[in-house]
């Protein structure tokens, strides 16, 4: 049966990959010719939502995505993150530049508009500065402050320096949990750690059944340039991790007992609040 599985799902994946190879191609053809830029965040959001489907995630939204645009954190667990929550909601993503070298999916990552940001040398000023500029321009933008992926047990403690290129930009941080689950326990398989690559994750994943994905949206935060960075980084990352572990709570409840699972305002009720600035 999993073999079974694994044919199917990587089949639809990599049918799924031509087609928005083909999609980004005519976007980059129209934009040479007409010599304008093209919006691609919705053509993004729809790719990344299907591609989802062809790996067979679950997954189930609470809370409500922030209208305007904002930077968005989250924590950070596994590359399925990304295609995860950039079908939740048009924005553009930033991630390490390892991942634009990766075969296929590192082209399709440009062409979807991701900023790139390579770690040390003090390149993160850089970053900074360009999501600050991306979120003028009206975009949203993810940042995963973590800097890495983890188990997803825990959150780990949330770099503060990009965070700065919220109240530059005058725009809201909204944090995002993000959480998988298994059979009502925290998944094992979803987890990108260590030095697993991901041509073998991938198949791994995809061998076995469907994983359920929980994203919850916090309530945006309105963020000011004489906040302390530091103490919004740590609000921010126990709001997070709140989030996370109360959907760990609710899949586990449900697995067990059958009931419904639970709504939007019933695990709002129980998130940590995070006080805004004035």
């Amino acid at each position: 049966m999993g073999t079974l599985r694994l044919s199917l799902r990587l089949t639809l994946f990599c049918g799924f990959l031509i087609v928005t190879g083909l999609i980004a191609a005519t976007c980059l053809t129209l934009e040479t010719v007409t010599r304008r830029p093209i919006n691609r965040a919705p053509i993004a959001r729809f790719c990344f939502d299907y591609a989802s489907r062809c790996l067979g995630f679950r997954i189930r939204q609470q809370g409500v995505p922030a209208k305007n645009n904002v930077l968005f954190v989250s924590n950070h667990v596994s590359w399925s993150d990304i295609p995860v929550l950039g079908g939740r909601v048009p924005l553009r993503f930033l991630s390490k530049a390892e991942v634009g070298r990766w075969p296929v999916i590192g082209w399709l990552a440009q062409q979807a508009g991701t900023l790139f940001i390579t770690r040390g040398g003090g390149r993160a000023r850089e970053a900074q500065a360009e999501i600050s500029a991306t979120l003028v321009s009206g975009q949203s933008v993810l940042v995963f402050p973590e800097g890495t992926t983890s188990s997803g047990l825990s959150v780990l403690p949330f770099h503060s320096r990009l965070l700065q290129a919220a109240p530059q930009a005058g725009v809201a941080i909204q944090p995002i949990s993000i959480a998988y689950t298994r059979n009502g326990r925290p998944d094992q398989l979803a987890p990108f750690i260590g030095d697993d690559d991901f041509q073998h994750h991938l198949p791994r994943m995809l061998r076995q059944a469907a994983v359920e994905v929980t994203v919850v949206f916090h309530p945006a935060v309105p963020v000011s340039n004489d906040q302390s960075l530091a103490d919004l980084a740590e609000t921010l990352r126990q709001t997070v991790a709140g989030g996370v572990q109360t959907a760990y709570q609710d899949r586990a409840g449900y697995q067990s007992s059958g009931r419904p699972w639970a709504t939007s305002s019933s695990v709002a009720s129980r998130l940590p609040t995070i006080s805004r600035s004035k």
